[in-house]
């Protein structure tokens, strides 16, 4: 499915291409999608939406603690008029133990905030520029020793298999210093949520974009703290600006590289 994006300046930047040995091969030429403008609006938005997309909406049991029967006792009983039983036990009142809660969460509350589809698909393209731009990048905390982003290297780079051969070659292209940020990061979350499988706080670091979620390194990959794979179809701003703020730090592959920009057509209105 093609996107076709309208941006009234269009100049295309020349980024080096790297081998596995981290040294430089040749230099390709970024789609035009990586040169239109940051609209952080629209990418604040486009999160938003994607991220309540995903909540499901909870609601409570109409007879929850309303299942008794109780009458107030009246006057003249030196306790609380309140609904009681006959055993004495104060009952359905949202002030005691047992009873219904005051304002319970209803399912009607509108949790989804939805976007438009073309407003969506801008945010998209640009959460992409975003990675191109290294002030920005840097902005969000990413530490790395290169120069021009995002990092392109040659299509062999998905066929790692091993943690610790994609460990060496992230040394060589000069972003493995973020993934040892986002491992002295990780820390444990403070309340229940311990409780519920989400003991950990991860910093996120790069991104690796590859042609297909079928690749060897998609494996090779989910033991480094805060790094993700994700493929060029299954690509969101969720990915690519976490929290909402664009900018992150993305590694590619050539062939990746080139579905991207068959994906966005950028065309001057």
């Amino acid at each position: 499915m093609r996107v076709l994006i309208l941006s009234e300046k269009i100049q295309q930047k020349k980024v080096p291409l790297y081998g596995l040995d981290g040294k430089l091969v040749s230099e390709v030429t970024l789609p035009p999608v990586f040169s239109i403008a940051v609209r952080k609006d629209l990418i604040r938005r486009a999160f938003l939406s994607a991220l309540t997309a995903r909540l499901q909406p909870k609601g409570r049991d109409e007879l929850a603690g309303r299942r008794r029967v109780g009458e107030s006792w009246g006057i003249n009983y030196s306790v609380a008029r309140v609904p009681r039983l006959d055993n004495g036990r104060a009952v359905l009142a949202p002030n005691v133990r047992g009873g219904r809660l005051a304002f319970p969460p209803t399912i009607e509350r509108k949790i989804h905030e939805r976007v438009n589809k073309k407003e969506r698909s801008l945010a998209l393209a640009s959460a992409l520029a975003a990675t191109a731009e290294v002030e920005l990048v840097r902005r969000r905390g990413h530490k790395f020793s290169t120069g021009d982003l995002p990092i392109v290297v040659v299509d062999d780079f998905e066929l790692f298999d091993k943690t610790s051969s994609l460990r060496r070659v992230l040394q060589t292209l000069g972003v493995w210093e973020d993934v040892v940020r986002a491992q002295g990061g990780t820390k444990i979350r403070a309340g229940k949520g311990k409780m519920r499988g989400r003991r950990y706080e991860e910093p996120k670091s790069l991104l690796i974009v590859v042609s297909s979620s079928d690749r060897p390194i998609v494996r090779a990959a989910r033991a480094l703290p805060g790094v993700e794979v994700v493929s060029v179809d299954l690509l969101s701003v969720l990915h690519l600006a976490p929290g909402g703020h664009p900018g992150r730090l993305m590694v590619v592959s050539a062939s990746a590289l080139d579905k991207i920009g068959k994906k966005f057509e950028v065309v001057a209105p």
